[in-house]
């Protein structure tokens, strides 16, 4: 029992150290959806995975296609994500995270290092 306690007590450390970094004024605020996306590129980013704007779009299946392309536009915007071109294919555009991406999923593995240790 006293390891689960631990291990929520861990977790509620970790949401509030991302509930600190969410207010931070270094990044921008990001809807739920936006957080949603964002991670599930990552998971794809982390294993070498490059991804289309039309991949992205059909990724999520609770999600419209039309939805998660506004959403992506967003992400553009805020400075969370680029368009790379194909190499010889320009109707083809990958999603690359930005420098404050990297940042970002840098403060956010601080957190859980931080929540992991205390």
């Amino acid at each position: 029992m006293k390891k689960h306690l631990y291990q929520s007590s861990t977790y509620a450390k970790f949401l509030n150290l991302v509930q600190a970094i969410r207010e931070l004024p270094t990044f921008p605020k990001l809807d739920p959806l936006e957080e949603r996306l964002l991670n599930q590129l990552a998971s794809q980013w982390h294993v070498g995975v490059r991804i289309t704007v039309l991949e992205a779009m059909q990724m999520s299946a609770d999600v419209s296609a039309a939805t998660v392309h506004r959403r992506l536009k967003t992400l553009r915007q805020k400075g969370m994500i680029a368009l790379a071109e194909h190499e010889t294919d320009n109707r083809i555009r990958y999603i690359v995270p930005t420098d404050l991406t990297t940042k970002y999923f840098a403060k956010m593995g601080q957190c859980l290092d931080l929540a992991l240790r205390g």
